[in-house]
């Protein structure tokens, strides 16, 4: 790393340091500003926090960072708070930061936070910036310790597309439902909006405004009557809007083509809908956890210039993974995930993605661990190739590639 970037890193760090400073503080103080009675006031505020540092490298093509030489900008900070409060009420709030190749850069933001009131065990309320329960694992993305391998199979779960995915602005009614010797339901109904984030322009294209109007869904999972048995199903729908303005140039060239109808006025609306959905199963039981999930994703253009912006495709997703307990510090597992962009056309190495990944787990003491994790890959489907790559196109780069990662955590 160079002088500046170190320098850069330092001065966001202390940001992240005074920031949680100002977050502690404003708790205590307003902790002992409270008067209530003492068994309110006597409820502890739970505190957690966790660092990690990881290492990626990978041969052939660039993943995740400018990792064909390795790199180290795989690092996450979290702090995180929940208190109790009277009348069935309580609120949470995590501070964090981190740095994933051209991702986050150690800005510091209120990953979620939540004012939580669940009067009954079927019925609760939620308010604020909430985790999105999608699948099994989407919660899970910013819990290593919670986890075994580094990285959750990316078909599903990807790392770089956590600002989309991982939380939303927005309710949730939530329960859980007790059925009997059938055994028990757990209810999840939200919705909200995303932060409108500009993607990259293209040559001839720019974006000149980008929001994300609604986002809802829905997940149910069934505890099954045997022991460890969890059958779910998720669905969601999220719609982005952006205004985009062609160069002339480039409309001189796509009118003529029939790709573009003529006398369109510029920036055009282009909405682009994504429904989704997910179907999980886990057994976790006996030292054993298996999880296997398969899901859909279609993506839905809506434009002025339909040859331009293909109005529908669907692309397919899945894994299936598995890990075992061996020891009180040793837990290894492996997995296949498996990503098409178009399930109509399953051919060429730039439309899918396979990744056959193994992990291994240490827990070295209650509050450290350790993990090392190979993947050999089939197919360049999800690379990015606007920030990493050097540009190119997905079917020019090679088609069979490997990455290690290696991470350590400390928590409490």
């Amino acid at each position: 790393m160079g002088q500046g970037r170190v320098s850069a890193a330092r001065s966001v760090r202390a940001r992240c340091r005074a920031l949680l400073g100002v977050a502690a503080g404003l708790w205590a103080g307003s902790s002992a500003a409270q008067d209530e009675p003492a068994s309110l006031t006597a409820a502890p505020v739970e505190l957690h926090a966790f660092v990690s540092q990881g290492f990626i490298l990978s041969a052939k093509n660039e993943y995740l960072a400018t990792s064909r030489r390795g790199s180290l900008e795989f690092s996450e900070v979290g702090l995180n708070l929940t208190k109790p409060l009277p009348e069935n009420l309580r609120l949470g709030v995590q501070l964090f930061a981190h740095d994933l190749g051209p991702f986050g850069n150690f800005t510091p933001q209120f990953d979620w936070y939540y004012l939580d009131w669940r009067p009954r065990d079927w019925f609760g309320i939620r308010v604020g910036r909430l985790k999105v329960p999608f699948g099994l694992y989407n919660e899970l993305n910013d819990i290593d310790a919670a986890r075994v391998p580094i990285l959750l199979p990316q078909s599903i779960y990807p790392a770089d597309h956590r600002e989309y995915l991982f939380a939303l602005a927005g309710g949730e009614l939530y329960g859980d439902v007790h059925l009997g010797d059938a055994g028990s339901l757990e209810y999840r109904v939200y919705g909200g909006t995303l932060p409108g984030q500009l993607p990259g322009s293209k040559p001839g294209l720019a974006v000149t405004r980008s929001a994300v109007p609604y986002v809802y869904g829905a997940r149910l999972l069934w505890s099954t009557p045997l022991d460890g048995l969890v059958a779910g199903f998720s669905a969601q729908a999220v719609r982005f809007d952006w205004d985009v303005t062609l160069a002339p140039a480039l409309v001189s060239v796509l009118e003529p083509a029939g790709l573009l109808p003529a006398g369109l006025t510029y920036p055009m609306l282009v909405q682009f809908r994504v429904p989704r959905w997910i179907a999980s199963l886990q057994y976790d039981a006996h030292e054993l956890d298996f999880s296997a999930e398969y899901s859909r994703w279609t993506g839905q253009f809506h434009s002025p210039a339909p040859a331009l912006f293909p109005p529908h495709i669907v692309n397919e997703r899945y894994y299936a993974m598995a890990s075992y307990h061996l020891a009180s510090w040793f837990t290894p597992g492996l997995y296949y995930s498996g990503y098409f962009v178009n399930v109509e056309d399953r051919h060429g190495h730039q439309n899918y993605q396979h990744d056959l990944a193994i992990t291994t787990r240490y827990d070295l003491t209650d509050h450290w661990l350790f993990k090392l994790e190979g993947h050999l890959m089939f197919g360049t489907a999800a690379l990015d190739n606007q920030q990493l790559n050097g540009g190119a196109e997905p079917k020019d780069l090679a088609p069979t590639w490997g990455v290690l990662l290696v991470k350590t955590t400390a928590y409490f």
